[in-house]
């Protein structure tokens, strides 16, 4: 439960119909294994007590009264253990036949949700059940004085971002309803025959609402022990995290619960964001509280090491291809509109440059022009080495763009004279007069030519302020400014492969060294020919610094919940005092570099997390960090 995660779980439990003095013995099993195992929160299926196939037996005294004794024992010994129940039971009450969720905790009735009758429904529920009663009303049931009616949430006092809201078989009015008074947990109770192809539509009704509603679902649906008369149930149980399937059960799977952790401390943040979960409820709610003991939740799935990059190799050529595409099309627009007559940019033989390279000549080819059109301009300096040099010179002719080279030595040394600074002195005058003499050229080229000045920084390097200030940092359009390093060394693997595909083998072999030279500036002299610079040694892994950016722009993270969900993912690749160190790193330079980013020229939106000032992350220049890294 600590920092928002908690173990949560769905059970079927082994049943006889119309023997709740069985059933719940063996829920009582599950559940005490479920609380040995951390869960918090434990869903059973609907009338998981009788069975939901008890047909008419519902109007017998005898199987109402032992599922009320049933469910007065299942709280007698659970009263111990410390999580939260929801099982479906039938309850009587002035007259009238309820088809339940009971909510339990500790041995405390917390309340009783109704169910709103189906007359579609396969088991005719509207020939026992009635609709819930107006309001919410109070009753005596299994020995316990508690709440009846259909408009209940269970918040919890001790975590308050969890607030259960019971629902039958994903009726998508409650769910809405709930979602938006505050329920950021929907615990689905069902009883739904299996039939082909009803499993999958299961799970996708469940992703639907769950992303929907920006909501996490725990659905169990009646197994084995019901009638099989007519139907039979498979028992199916899913977790979701909005629209995500986190855990799923097999059809007739009988073996324990399902269990997974959620972080609803996401689904807050997520909802923060969102005008539209935070309409008003069409129904007033009660609210039932109920406390759990705060504990460390084992995080047996933590995130993704690559947040920015899908695992699956398929969707991963799906999105560089987009990627690629989206930003070749933005820059294709702004060229047109603006009337450019040519893309300018430097190539210096890193990522980043090269992958602003196959944008623009992508673009021109979209905008049917010739990729002469594409000026890449190579200006070596005191740090350029031969084999970036190299790459840059090659990969512009082989794409058939221009190349032009411009040699700023001895511009950069004049410089240095006028100024009064040492050549030898290698700080950060040294550096950044190199970068700035570079924007220079091609802003002044693309005056002469008529063209536009095609910035190369990334969003890695923006979140770290890693870029010259009014150097590298400035351009006429930022074709890379919401596409992290981690994804961008996909995306040139991806042209390499496409070239390959194609017969361009001297493309792709340039690619490929381009990925294998080490990630640098080159803005020192080189040693022993060599790079002397290699920046994630100077600022940190980027894929450290890509999986911080993510979770904290993305979800608002505190640094402690951060640094723990880092040591998790990179266990046995970092010890958490390197994460540790490079995070207070990141958060530093996050915060004082925000004044870079808050004149960020114009560049396509790509992703769900970019810090362009005008449509993603607006921050003062000034804020002060102390708060994030005292952690």
């Amino acid at each position: 439960m600590k920092d928002g995660f908690i173990r949560v779980g769905a059970a079927c439990p082994t049943s006889r119909l119309a023997n709740p003095t069985y059933t719940i013995e063996e829920a009582i099993k599950l559940t005490r294994t479920a609380a040995s195992d951390g869960v918090k929160v434990l869903v059973f299926p609907e009338l998981s007590v009788t069975g939901a196939t008890c047909a008419d037996l519902f109007f017998q005294t005898t199987l109402l009264d032992r599922a009320q004794a049933a469910l007065a024992h299942y709280m007698e010994q659970t009263r111990d253990k410390d999580i939260v129940c929801i099982l479906g039971v039938p309850v009587a009450h002035e007259g009238k036949l309820y088809d339940c969720a009971a909510v339990v905790c500790r041995g405390e009735l917390l309340g009783l949700k109704v169910k709103a009758p189906d007359a579609h429904s396969p088991l005719q529920d509207t020939r026992y059940f009635s609709s819930a009663p107006a309001e919410v009303c109070t009753l005596t049931y299994a020995g316990q004085r508690t709440r009846l009616g259909a408009h209940l949430l269970f918040p919890c006092t001790t975590m308050p971002s969890l607030v259960i809201a019971p629902v039958f078989g994903s009726d998508e009015q409650t769910v809405r309803d709930a979602c938006a008074a505050g329920a950021t947990l929907i615990a689905d109770l069902d009883a739904s025959p299996e039939l082909i192809g009803a499993a999958e539509a299961r799970r996708t009704v469940l992703s639907a609402y769950t992303m929907r509603h920006t909501c996490a679902g725990i659905y169990a649906n009646a197994g084995e022990g019901e009638s099989g008369t007519d139907y039979l149930f498979a028992g199916q149980r899913l977790l979701m995290d909005r629209g995500r399937t986190v855990a799923a059960s097999a059809p007739f799977d009988t073996s324990a619960s399902l269990v997974a952790e959620l972080d609803l401390d996401r689904i807050v943040s997520e909802r923060r964001k969102r005008a539209s979960v935070s309409e008003h409820a069409n129904a007033a709610y009660t609210a039932c509280p109920f406390t759990l003991t705060v504990t460390e939740t084992a995080l047996t799935h933590p995130p993704r090491r690559f947040p920015f990059v899908p695992s699956d190799p398929a969707e991963l050529r799906a999105r560089c291809a987009l990627t690629l595409d989206m930003q070749a099309r933005a820059l294709a627009a702004r060229v047109e509109r603006s009337h450019a007559r040519c893309a300018v940019l430097g190539i210096s033989g890193g990522l980043d440059s090269t992958l602003a390279l196959l944008v623009a000549v992508r673009a021109m080819d979209i905008l049917l022009r010739e990729r002469t059109s594409v000026i890449a301009v190579t200006m070596p300096c005191f740090g350029t080495t031969v084999r970036t040099k190299s790459n840059a010179e090659a990969l512009t002719e082989q794409l058939g763009a221009t190349l032009r080279t411009v040699d700023i030595k001895a511009s950069v040394s004049r410089h240095f004279e006028d100024i009064g600074h040492a050549q030898d002195a290698f700080d950060v005058v040294y550096e950044n007069a190199q970068a700035r003499e570079r924007t220079q050229v091609l802003m002044d080229i693309a005056n002469a030519e008529g063209g536009l000045v095609v910035g190369t920084g990334d969003l890695s390097e923006l979140a770290l302020g890693w870029a010259t200030y009014n150097g590298d940092h400035m351009s006429m359009y930022a074709v890379n400014a919401d596409v992290p390093k981690t994804l961008i060394r996909h995306i040139v693997d991806y042209c390499a492969q496409q070239a390959e595909a194609d017969g361009d083998a001297d493309v792709a072999a340039t690619l490929r060294d381009v990925l294998e030279t080490p990630v640098s500036p080159e803005l020192l002299p080189p040693k022993d020919g060599e790079i002397a610079q290699c920046t994630e040694g100077l600022v940190g892994p980027y894929e450290l610094h890509d999986y911080f950016l993510y979770h904290t722009v993305r979800y608002g993270y505190t640094p402690s919940k951060l640094c723990r969900l880092a040591v998790a993912t990179f266990r046995g690749v970092y010890e958490e005092d390197v994460i540790r160190s490079w995070l207070t790193v990141f958060l530093r330079r996050f915060f004082s570099q925000q004044f870079k980013r808050s004149c960020l020229p114009d560049g396509p939106k790509i992703g769900s997390v970019g810090l362009s000032p005008r449509g993603d992350f607006r921050m003062p220049s000034d804020a002060d960090s102390t708060e994030w890294v005292n952690f």
